[in-house]
């Protein structure tokens, strides 16, 4: 993290964008006092590939059935 001045982005602002287009966070301060960040956009993650796991598993027929009772009394405490 690197502290600057008004001023000294002013004078420069390209030099101070490209920093932070390389990683580099910028707090901008003003007498001492930290008054901004200015900090690279995170990119979005590359989404998964639909299918990617197509042929891995099966659903099994009964999936959605419902549960033996003897299973929803020890779930409901019973």
């Amino acid at each position: 993290m690197l502290n600057v001045t008004i001023d000294e982005i002013q004078r420069d602002p390209l030099k101070y964008l490209r920093q932070v287009e390389a990683g580099e966070t910028l707090v901008i301060v003003r007498a001492n006092q930290p008054i901004a960040e200015l900090r690279p956009i995170a990119r979005p993650k590359q989404l998964r590939p639909f299918g990617l796991c197509a042929g891995e598993f099966t659903v099994p027929d009964d999936f959605d059935a419902p549960l033996p009772e003897d299973l929803l009394d020890a779930f409901e405490g019973k």
